[in-house]
């Protein structure tokens, strides 16, 4: 006998359908003003017009800051994806007390303030005679960007089953061998996506690049100076409209990797028949 429906369920709906218009209508009225031939971001649109996306083609600051963004977010997911590939497997494949606080160390700052963490780091890189710079900038995007590369690359050598390594090592191979050669391409899609969301992280980050930039502002940087001026806000929205799908681009193609990754480990092994005997 089926359950009768629940009268909330009605409601549940309504505050679900509330709740998404709320947080992403405001991001979608972006795009809209961005083709408005206006400088005023209101109601109604006063025509169609592609005026503020040519400006960003000739924009020399624009094109310098989001270079300092690509090269930050390339390195700092690399760091942090290196790390996180470390970190992950010598939890799961070593176990140890002292594995598991590295493991919950590298997941604490996530949930630090940006402000904590920015005005530490600010600290330690003029300790260490850095000062604020694009290196800077690297070494903060790799601490903020390392909880989710230890949080991915954690769960995907946690889904390996240790049959594999454990048939190679009865077999004669070494450790080091094992992971190079059987553990680290099961872990390849988990890899990449590590990368790809650590990037779009460090890329979209604005806190601790504030603190730790120099004469070279990031790209989000960018985009705060020039909110300081009503003319330039068209031109803001058509770059945040630029942002907006890539960002959703890299986080829809990382998502399919991982779930691909994870889907081949649920394909059913068949057993070989046996060539008949003439």
């Amino acid at each position: 006998m089926n359950p009768a429906p629940t009268s909330k369920a009605p409601w549940l709906t309504v505050y679900v359908v509330a709740y998404v218009l709320f947080l992403y209508l405001p991001i979608a009225i972006i795009p809209l003003f961005s083709f408005n031939n206006s400088i005023q971001a209101a109601f109604p649109l006063s025509g169609f017009t592609l005026e503020w996306y040519r400006s960003l083609f000739g924009n020399d600051n624009l094109h310098r800051a989001f270079q300092t963004s690509l090269i930050v977010g390339v390195s700092a997911a690399f760091l942090a994806t290196s790390i996180g590939v470390t970190v992950g497997y010598m939890e799961v494949a070593g176990g140890t007390r002292t594995a598991r606080v590295i493991s919950a160390l590298c997941r604490l700052p996530i949930l630090i303030p940006g402000v904590i963490v920015g005005i530490a780091l600010l600290v330690l890189v003029n300790l260490a005679g850095l000062g604020p710079s694009r290196m800077a900038i690297v070494l903060g995007h790799t601490l903020v960007a390392l909880p989710t590369a230890v949080v991915i690359m954690r769960g995907r050598f946690s889904s390996l089953p240790r049959s594999y390594s454990e048939v190679a090592m009865d077999l004669g191979a070494h450790e080091w061998t094992t992971f190079r050669r059987i553990v680290l391409p099961l872990a390849a899609p988990a890899i990449t996506s590590s990368f790809m969301l650590s990037f779009l992280t460090s890329f979209d980050e604005f806190i601790v690049a504030f603190f730790l930039s120099g004469a070279e502002p990031t790209l989000p940087l960018y985009v705060w100076g020039q909110l300081r001026f009503p003319k330039a806000l068209p031109s803001v929205m058509a770059l945040g409209t630029f942002i907006l799908l890539a960002s959703i681009v890299i986080a829809t193609v990382a998502e399919i990797i991982r779930r691909r990754g994870v889907a081949s480990d649920e394909l059913p092994v068949t057993t070989p028949r046996p060539l008949p005997i003439s």
